[in-house]
């Protein structure tokens, strides 16, 4: 480690926790972030500050003024842009820490392309807001054997859990089955920018614990920040019969096609029930007729009456305006096609 290095790092290496040889493990090591939203800006930007040598940054979405409240990297500029989040951090990251090396994935974690997107990483954190891509991400985890940290926020509550596979219970240990009924969400119960920093800040704490020592907390961490009730459990015994660690069947990673998905704090639905390229200066000049448009080099803006389309390269859509699926398909076969 250099001078420079040992300076900028003084505080950190000062901490019998972390010392010399922790910080050098900081600067080899290498973090995926699947989500930048709430969770995954404060995490980028704390692994940053930490000196995460290199961070991979993967979110399907773009910055909204509705964001800032609670995603820390953000600025008003990002959403007047329209910005992929994974770009804004990006791009904010550089001015924290340019020695970090930032990849940002403007893209839509898939069973198709999570092989691609999450390869080479020591750790993952989990920045996501659905069921589906934490499955996913625990089948992807548990088979080639590379922790991640599950974090969670809703209202004023959170949760974190890291799932260290072959040591300690997975997330399919803990929870086999998507919850049933109505779940609260960010868009109906609202969320505390309070809670997501401090569950961030635990998950950023596991991992960093991670790289230096090979080791993170076996247990499950609640807290309200409302009420100030925090709690500290166990993390429960590996299940034999789990379908994930127990029997080894993936069944998320072979699932190759995605239904509608309604975004968790948003009226709006995604679209991605097949990757394709797209011209998005072809469809722009197509829609113009139509409707107003704005479009940068990664997105492209579509506004009608009551909706606002945004469409990404790769065939992806987020149509604002509606969390009813099949409205959502009609604007996107009657203005995208397919």
């Amino acid at each position: 480690m250099d001078s420079g290095a040992s300076d900028r790092y003084s505080r950190q290496i000062l901490f019998p926790g972390v010392g010399q040889q922790g910080q050098q493990r900081i600067l080899d090591a290498s973090a995926a972030i699947v989500g930048c939203g709430a969770l995954g800006s404060f995490q980028a930007a704390a692994l940053a500050r930490a000196g995460t040598g290199k961070i991979r940054i993967v979110d399907r979405d773009y910055v909204e003024l509705s964001n800032l409240q609670r995603q820390w990297l953000f600025d008003e500029c990002d959403a007047a842009e329209g910005l992929p989040k994974a770009e804004a951090a990006r791009r904010q990251i550089a001015r924290i820490n340019a020695s970090v090396q930032v990849q940002a994935e403007v893209a839509d974690l898939t069973a198709s392309n999570i092989d691609d997107l999450l390869e080479g990483a020591d750790l993952i954190l989990d920045g996501t807001d659905n069921f589906e891509t934490r499955y996913l991400l625990n089948d992807y985890c548990v088979r080639a054997g590379i922790p991640w940290v599950y974090g969670g926020v809703v209202g004023s509550y959170g949760i974190v859990m890291p799932v260290i596979p072959g040591r300690t219970a997975c997330f399919a240990c803990v929870y086999p089955e998507p919850p049933s009924g109505v779940q609260p969400t960010c868009e109906t119960s609202g969320v505390l920018s309070a809670v997501t920093s401090l569950v961030a800040s635990l998950q950023v704490s596991a991992a960093l614990k991670w790289i230096i020592t090979g080791d993170m907390p076996a247990s499950i961490v609640t807290a309200d920040v409302w009420t100030g009730d925090l709690r500290r459990i166990a993390q429960p015994d590996r299940d034999p019969v789990c379908r994930a660690c127990g029997r080894r069947e993936f069944t998320w990673l072979e699932k190759r096609r995605r239904a509608p998905i309604s975004m968790c704090g948003r009226d709006a639905v995604q679209i991605h029930e097949m990757s394709r390229p797209l011209d998005l200066v072809e469809l722009a000049d197509r829609l113009r007729p139509l409707g107003r448009i704005r479009a940068n080099e990664f997105a492209l803006r579509f506004e009608i009456p009551s909706y606002v389309m945004t469409v990404f390269p790769d065939g992806r859509v987020i149509v604002k305006g509606t969390t009813d699926a099949g409205i959502a398909r009609s604007l996107y076969a009657h203005y995208i096609g397919g």
